[in-house]
């Protein structure tokens, strides 16, 4: 099946953010078993923090939830990206990549000169292949080995995420409608 179109936007209503928090469950308390029971925390619950969700188009022209990121800001002109689950269904068609050239794209738009991320040993060379470096050695983090890794804002725009708002329809695994009203 060829790659569809792929769309990342911010959440935008509560079934949005609830939905959010699903796809993150679903790939790091269900699948991966990261955290036990949840891996909602402090920063879930600030006003500053952007969540974002990847729709993906359907062959029927819906749009179905296949990913999840959020972003932070760490102090002026540092972001924190992180919390990036894929759906099983949907890393065959990178739209990790999507999401974290959104994440980027977005970090830089809001005046962020660097990202940082805390990212699984398995996915640093997927990182370094969008652009981002290794800071530090590896560490442990949320009990597993992570590597601090930076990204220079400064050219973030070059990554060209997709950022219009998919059509109101979608499949009924996604719940409700990505349009905002």
């Amino acid at each position: 099946m060829p790659r569809p179109e792929i769309v990342c936007r911010p959440v935008a209503r509560p079934d949005e953010a609830a939905l959010h928090h699903r796809i993150r469950h679903e790939v790091f308390v269900l699948e991966q078993a990261v955290f036990e029971a949840s891996d909602l925390d402090a920063h879930d619950r600030a006003d500053s923090t952007i969540k974002v969700v990847a729709w993906a188009a359907t062959p029927d022209g819906s749009w179905q939830a296949g990913g999840a990121v959020r972003l932070y800001p760490l102090r002026p002109g540092i972001w924190q990206g992180d919390r990036l689950a894929v759906l099983p269904p949907f890393r065959a068609w990178n739209l990790g990549g999507t999401l974290v050239r959104f994440a980027v794209d977005t970090a830089a738009s809001l005046g962020g000169a660097e990202m940082l991320a805390h990212v699984q040993a398995a996915n640093v060379r997927f990182f370094e292949r969008l652009g981002w470096r290794r800071r530090g050695e590896p560490e442990i983090y949320v009990g597993l080995p992570h590597q601090l890794m930076a990204i220079d804002l400064a050219g973030a725009g070059r990554a060209g995420a997709r950022h219009r708002p998919p059509p109101a329809t979608v499949t009924p695994a996604a719940g409700r409608s990505p349009a905002r009203s």
